[in-house]
């Protein structure tokens, strides 16, 4: 494939080129499509190539030339050029698409050689629309470009580009300073190259990628500047992200990449509204964000790093102290240590050297659990001690201090780690005073002793310690499985499609033990709060939303500052209660009155704020989208209707008019038989008129449920040959017993039903084939049906030919399209349905079903003929009516 920035720079002669070197090497090549363009140089670089004649298409008269695919197939050459990957086929074609004419070429083993220009490429047609103001109207997907097994560019100099431009070599004169000045200026043709060669240099970085991976090449390759920063979730964040922006914009073509890393264990390690922060800032910023899952969080981003081939890892100061970082390490320090050939660009912050404490360790456990690992970390000892003093002939020292090792260890699992390392010291300080020699000195005779002492203190230390790692760990895994069943369950109600904003506001209360939970939202920056959903009731003198949920002046202040105010006359009884405001955005807020809620439960607070942003932004789009369903719909009848009175009720009044003035005109003398054309041509228009508009009277009336039918026992073979007055015996052939059971419906209706689907299909009907009406019993109903030998209709159109101004490939301009919605709407009112089924050898046979008249009907008498006459029968609402039939509009008479 032969890329370029911009027309004339010459790919299709790089093209033809590559052909002559081919077939010089004693490859099959020929010319499937060269576009020349009457360029001279063109039309010779083709030279003694064959060329695949090409496919002629007429279209509004004019002839079009398209490549030949079957001609092409037909040969079967090694390599075909084809020009213009981007070109859209005439109509008629195999496809659409030149591209996807290239494609059958390559499935057939074909190779393709092309040409493309970098303005054709989907993904950047809004980009040159922006820089030369032309929309580019033929495309080729990116993924096709990508696909190519060689791109090669051809590239051009805008100077140079416009020299050959102005020499002719391009356009023909007349077209020459038109283009200087428009498409082809000099800074058009620098930002394409630049695209170009942007572009391009994205897909040799995957190639370079996918050898090093082939290779198992681990280090860095500069091919390209690629920032990775590390991003903890902490507050200096921004300030990285923003530094490792501005130093990916100091070299073109750079790319910003952050990660985050989690812990193996899948618990948090920073709160999750701060990382979406950061990712959203990427985002802004032209960066990605990836995150990346480790145990040691040094050795993870720098593993990363090499992996994306990055040139620079952004990292800060550490926050820790510096006795901290001198005891334990500093992940900055230790990511510098493993770069490697990765450069480090370690940033400073407002929170360097601050030093933190460490978030979670003392709430692991209860404080009753606390208490008591205080109070047994010296009563277990002192016990112990006890007991062994009046033991001291039996017990030996090594006893002694297994013994003192598990009322440690029992301590730590009570009381967790400080309880278990004080009880410790308590304990040595006991087995040296009491049982070690010399007694009653705090000295070790025996260096043996003395060590199984120490060993003996580092032993319950570590104990303890992992006794109490191991419960804050399953503390905060099972803190988190509560929170992820419960963000889950919330994700599901989103999902599902449910009004969940309540859903929410009910969690958040019961997850948490508030007393109240309320969402809110306003209209603008200074507008009123008012309530969208809320639970819990306040008992008391309270003032709760009435109606729509908006509070009336005075009821509430709303909250500023810190988020924290009181809520008095709003809340009542709850004036003394914590509260705590979370914006889930500008408009949106959530308000919690209860306990107070610490900092790591404030975390889930924040997911469930974005759960309720999901929620209410869910909700909106699909209020917008059923507004616009109904706007659609709308404006669709609109654009018909505005059709049918510019075009179908225009056209029999023009011919009215016509009709009207000749017989009119004192100057036009006519004869009788000029006047009975006149006269015949007045007539069929205003029937066709009159048709119409009853069409367009009886959608209206069934749109508003204006129809009212009055059902009664009728006889169908009264009701066909109504319906089939206007055609005669060589249009339509009626089949249609005499001794069929009655049905119950509406005359009238069911008439006008059968007459439009018969209008229908005598309109479709090949000519001098009749439509055939044909009926039979069932057990329950009566089946008419309609059968015409025309086209027929797909199953994809059967199921949109019930919908109004649907013409179905119906080309003689004649009805609104409105025949078969009114029939099926008709028919609906009474109690039938209309099923399209494929007539045997074709056509369509529309089958009307009705229901059959009870056998046995206290309300039905019978005439001298035999037939049911309809005594007060009753009516589709429920109630009953006087002997009546209906109009042929539905319109009650009798």
């Amino acid at each position: 494939m032969y890329l370029g920035a911009a027309p004339g720079v010459g790919k299709t002669y790089a093209m033809l080129g590559e052909a002559h070197r081919r077939r010089s090497r004693g490859t099959d090549v020929v010319v499937g499509l060269v576009e020349t363009h009457g360029r001279a140089a063109t039309i010779t670089q083709i030279g003694d190539l064959e060329v695949v004649p090409r496919r002629v298409v007429s279209h509004r008269d004019v002839e079009l030339t398209e490549l030949d695919v079957e001609a092409v197939l037909a040969r079967d050459p090694q390599v075909v050029l084809v020009d213009e990957l981007a070109h859209t086929n005439a109509p008629g074609s195999r496809h659409r698409k030149r591209w996807q004419d290239v494609q059958d070429l390559l499935a057939a083993g074909i190779d393709v050689v092309t040409t493309v220009n970098v303005q054709h490429l989907e993904s950047l047609t809004a980009d040159v629309e922006a820089i030369t103001g032309v929309r580019q109207r033929e495309t080729v997907p990116d993924q096709v470009v990508r696909d190519a097994d060689q791109i090669q560019l051809v590239d051009l100099s805008p100077q140079a580009l416009r020299r050959r431009l102005a020499h002719g070599n391009v356009y023909r004169a007349e077209q020459i300073d038109a283009s200087l000045s428009s498409y082809f200026r000099t800074g058009n043709l620098t930002a394409l190259r630049e695209l170009a060669l942007l572009w391009l240099a994205d897909r040799v970085d995957d190639a370079l990628t996918r050898y090093r991976a082939d290779h198992a090449i681990s280090g860095t390759w500069p091919a390209r500047e690629r920032i990775v920063v590390a991003v903890t979730g902490g507050p200096e964040g921004e300030t990285l992200l923003r530094r490792g922006a501005r130093i990916a914009q100091r070299a073109a073509g750079s790319e910003l990449v952050a990660v985050h890393v989690l812990a193996t264990d899948g618990l948090p390690s920073a709160p999750p509204a701060a990382i979406a922060a950061s990712r959203e800032l990427v985002e802004s910023l032209g960066g990605t964000f990836h995150t990346v899952v480790g145990e040691d969080v040094a050795s993870a981003i720098v593993d990363f790093a090499q992996g994306v081939n990055a040139t620079m890892i952004v990292v800060g100061v550490s926050r820790h102290s510096r006795w901290r970082e001198a005891l334990l390490g500093s992940s900055s320090a230790e990511i510098a240590r493993l770069a490697g050939t990765i450069d480090v660009h370690l940033v400073t912050h407002e929170k360097a050297r601050a030093g933190r404490l460490l978030r979670g360790r003392w709430s692991a456990l209860s404080r009753p659990r606390r208490t008591a690992g205080w109070a047994l970390a010296f009563v277990v000892p002192a016990v112990l001690t006890g007991i062994f003093w009046l033991l001291r002939d039996v017990v030996s020292l090594s006893t002694e201090l297994m013994l003192f090792l598990a009322g440690s260890v029992a301590v730590a699992l009570v009381g967790g780690l400080w309880p278990a390392v004080a009880a410790a010291v308590v304990s040595f300080l006991c087995l040296n005073w009491f049982f070690t020699p010399p007694t009653g000195f705090l000295t070790v005779q025996d260096p043996e002793n003395l060590l199984a002492l120490l060993v003996f203190v580092l032993v319950a230390a570590a104990v303890a310690s992992v006794v109490d790692l191991a419960a804050r760990r399953t503390a905060q895994a099972y803190r988190a499985r509560a929170e992820a069943s419960t963000l889950a369950a919330l994700s599901r109600s989103v999902l599902s499609g449910e009004d969940t904003a309540q859903a929410i506001v009910t969690r958040l209360a019961e997850t948490f033990g508030l007393s109240r939970v309320e969402l809110e939202t306003r209209a603008g920056e200074r507008g009123p709060w008012r309530t969208v959903a809320s639970t819990g009731r306040v008992e008391g003198d309270v003032r709760l939303p009435e109606g729509d949920g908006v509070f009336a002046e005075g009821d509430r202040t709303p909250a500023e500052g810190d988020g924290r105010t009181g809520a008095r006359s709003a809340v009542g009884h709850l004036d003394d209660a914590e509260r705590t405001e979370l914006r889930v955005d500008d408009s949106h807020r959530l308000s919690l009155w209860g306990r107070a809620l610490p900092a790591s439960d404030r975390q889930v607070l924040e997911a469930f704020a974005a759960q309720a942003g999901l929620v209410l932004e869910y909700r909106r789009l699909r209020e917008q989208a059923a507004q616009a369903a109904v706007l659609e719909e709308a404006d669709a009848t609109r654009t018909a209707l505005l059709a049918a009175v510019s075009h179908d009720l225009r056209t029999p009044l023009a011919s009215i008019r016509t009709a009207v003035d000749g017989l009119a005109s004192p100057d036009v003398h006519l004869d009788a038989e000029d006047t009975d054309a006149l006269t015949r041509t007045i007539q069929d228009s205003t029937g066709r008129l009159e048709k119409l508009i009853d069409n367009l009277l009886d959608l209206s009336r069934l749109q508003t449920g204006s129809v009212r039918p009055v059902l009664r026992a009728a006889s169908v073979d009264e009701i066909v040959p109504l319906a089939i007055e206007p055609y005669g015996p060589g249009v339509v052939r009626l089949d249609v017993p005499d001794d069929l059971p009655l049905v119950r419906t509406d005359p009238g209706l069911l008439e006008r039903a059968v007459a439009n689907l018969t209008s229908n299909a005598v309109r479709h009907s090949p000519p001098g084939e009749p439509v055939r009406i044909t009926a039979s019993a069932g057990p329950r109903e009566i089946e008419l049906r309609i059968v015409d030998t025309g086209r027929g209709l797909s199953d994809e159109s059967k199921i949109r030919m019930f919908e109004p101004f649907q013409r179905l490939g119906d080309t003689t301009g004649e009805g609104l399209g409105l025949g078969l919605a009114v029939a099926d709407g008709l028919a609906r009112a009474v109690g039938a349905s209309i099923t399209p089924e494929d007539t045997p050898g074709g056509g369509l046979t529309m089958v009307v079903t009705v229901p059959r008249e009870a056998r046995e009907d206290d309300d039905v008498s019978t005439d001298g003929t035999g037939r049911h006459r309809g005594v007060g029968t009753g009516t589709a609402d429920g109630g009953t009516r006087d002997t009546s039939s209906t109009s042929e509009t539905g319109e009650v008479r009798g």
